[in-house]
């Protein structure tokens, strides 16, 4: 038998050199890996971080006060005599507040007192009144206690009483936050969820405003930007890529449209008002001209990240579908955009994201 050939010092000193380039290899990789996980894990606690102040302090706004009080629909206070349309128009529904509240505190004298004491309640409280009476006529000459929401000034002073911060708030006087502790530790002041934030429109009482309005317009906005864009953007990109010609005009378009992407918002709604409100005389519609003036904004960014989509399509899809006989516009259609289309809905995310973000000015 012979005798296994002995590697020689150049050999050895190879391996030895391949062995320590292979060890720091493995290193930076580790080292990279950790960076990468490291870098991962400080986003998340930074999002957290981010979510939690932004919960810890704005909580606050899905819960209201709301104050109960023993209403009396007497028809001398109110004014009528009777429940329809015309009579519940002129009737004195602030009167059956006052009253209520005078019932309650029967020991407060006064002007500047009872005004303190009528601020307790929102200005809100006659509407719902008005609301229950409408609902109800059979309650007229008769009491009913209600909940109503409670003034601006009380809901913060009673979620900084909670926090044991009342020194920070000086918009309550000293009588009010005695009437206040009354109504609490009779259990006639609570806190409970608060619905009007979700059903109320703007407003200049705060303990009246809500998110209604700005949430439906918002939603109709994107909807007319989404159904224009969307096909709009989709179909310029397929003939850019799919079938126009290269030539300067298509090369002109398509610097154009990237020169699109870059522009600001601001010059996109200063030009729908020239053209669409303007020249065009649309109805100053938010819904209507803001979704024109979106689908503009985002037109580019569909068209773009379209364009990338059915570029990553591989040439042997088109060119397997042409050897079987399909026409060009067949394989466009049934192969290529198909394969393209998670891209695409990719690209009208981010479009839309953006076109939300615009929706707030209008």
């Amino acid at each position: 038998m012979t005798s296994p050939v002995q590697p020689t010092d150049r050999q050895l000193q190879v391996r030895e050199r391949i062995a320590h380039s292979l060890a720091s290899r493995h290193r930076k990789e580790k080292l990279f890996r950790l960076l990468g996980i490291g870098s991962v894990t400080f986003g998340i606690f930074v999002v957290l971080a981010l979510f939690t102040d932004i919960i810890g302090k704005g909580h606050g706004a899905f819960v209201q006060t709301a104050i109960e009080l023993e209403v009396d629909y007497d028809p001398q206070v109110l004014g009528i005599d009777r429940v329809d349309t015309e009579s519940l128009v002129r009737a004195n529904f602030d009167g059956v507040i006052r009253k209520a509240l005078q019932n309650r505190f029967p020991d407060v004298g006064g002007r500047s007192n009872r005004r303190e004491l009528f601020s307790l309640v929102s200005s809100q409280a006659p509407y719902q009144l008005h609301r229950e009476l409408q609902q109800d006529p059979q309650l007229l000459g008769h009491r009913q206690k209600l909940w109503f929401s409670a003034d601006d000034d009380v809901d913060t002073y009673v979620k900084l009483f909670a926090n044991n911060k009342t020194k920070e708030f000086e918009r309550i006087s000293k009588q009010q936050a005695g009437w206040i502790q009354q109504l609490m530790d009779s259990g006639e002041l609570k806190q409970r969820f608060n619905t009007t934030f979700f059903t109320n429109g703007d407003s200049r009482e705060p303990e009246q405003a809500g998110i209604r309005a700005a949430l439906i317009g918002s939603l109709l906005t994107l909807m007319v930007t989404l159904v224009l864009s969307f096909p709009i953007g989709v179909a310029a990109a397929i003939y850019l890529e799919e079938f126009a010609p290269k030539n300067r005009w298509t090369d002109f378009i398509e610097v154009n449209i990237n020169n699109l992407a870059a522009v600001p918002s601001i010059v996109f709604g200063l030009l729908g008002l020239a053209i669409f409100i303007n020249f065009f005389e649309l109805p100053r519609s938010a819904p209507l001209v803001g979704g024109l003036v979106l689908t503009l904004m985002t037109l580019p960014t569909i068209i773009i990240s379209s364009r990338a989509s059915l570029k990553a399509v591989p040439p042997s899809i088109r060119e397997a579908a042409l050897g079987m006989g399909a026409s060009r516009m067949q394989t466009v259609l049934h192969h290529v955009l198909p394969l393209a289309m998670p891209g695409m809905l990719t690209g009208a995310i981010i479009g839309m994201a953006q076109a939300l973000g615009e929706t707030a000015p209008l």
